[in-house]
């Protein structure tokens, strides 16, 4: 009996890693998609996939987006974001520090975290200029084309760096390879530095800032992040820079930690 009731308890917990792994899939997608496609890019058997996608539309999670059978994050996961929000009074007060910075500045100002083994922007306030200079909120980025990505992994020892980020993140979007004892160099300086700024390596006229907001144990577990163009953040730097350290002041203990590694 108790290896009947383990196998079943496996079987149960396989399936909420699958259904978690198909909705993840789907956010990183950004667009509706067949169910034998989505077996196909995770890799997973399409009988399972079926089960899991029909009991899935059957709650709400997921949706029919077309009259193709394609699928997409359904409604009821908005409205248990909502309720996650009212609860978690933090998010509201970043969203009044990004309002704050980006008023001081002008420029795109974003609250970033580490989802899993990828760097994501979880907030945004967008700057006043005519066109847009920012990242998608939610979408999941390779930690190394970051500057938050050195300060978010300052927890971590050498080897823990090298074996939680996935070594085909070190290829950068124009197919360089970076180093990744250079990235771990650079890790390491912004934690002394409490800040990192570059320019972007994933287009050719922004220069990016970072700093680091810590939780109660006086980890980084977050970042306030400005996007600019290159030339005014290069100009600007040291006045960025403050306004970021003054509001990452005001978060210090509040944030939570990530979903990653420990």
């Amino acid at each position: 009996m108790d290896s009947i009731s383990d196998e079943g308890i496996a079987r149960r917990t396989r399936g909420l890693d699958r259904a978690f792994e198909i909705l993840d899939f789907l956010r990183m997608k950004r667009e509706p998609t067949k169910p034998n496609e989505i077996a196909a890019r995770i890799g997973a058997p399409r009988s399972s996939v079926y089960e899991l996608v029909n009991l899935l539309l059957r709650n709400g999670i997921l949706e029919y987006a077309d009259g193709e059978g394609r699928v997409y994050l359904g409604r009821k996961l908005y409205f248990l974001g909502a309720a996650y929000e009212d609860h978690f009074d933090f998010m509201r007060e970043c969203d009044k520090v990004l309002a704050q910075i980006a008023a001081e500045t002008r420029e795109t100002a974003q609250f970033c975290m580490l989802d899993g083994n990828k760097y994501t922007v979880v907030r945004m306030k967008e700057g006043v200029r005519p066109f847009r200079i920012s990242s998608d909120v939610g979408r999941a980025v390779p930690i190394p084309w970051t500057a938050s990505g050195r300060l978010l992994l300052s927890h971590l020892s050498d080897q823990e760096i090298r074996d939680f980020v996935p070594p085909g993140d070190f290829r950068l979007p124009n197919g360089s390879l970076l180093d990744p004892g250079h990235f771990i160099a650079e890790v390491r300086q912004a934690a002394a530095a409490g800040e990192f700024t570059f320019n972007s390596i994933v287009d050719s006229f922004t220069h990016c800032f970072a700093v680091p907001v810590f939780d109660g144990q006086d980890r980084c577990t977050a970042t306030l992040c400005l996007v600019t163009p290159r030339e005014d953040g290069i100009r600007n730097r040291q006045h960025y820079l403050d306004c970021l350290k003054t509001a990452a002041l005001s978060l210090h203990g509040k944030a939570v930690g990530p979903r990653e590694a420990a």
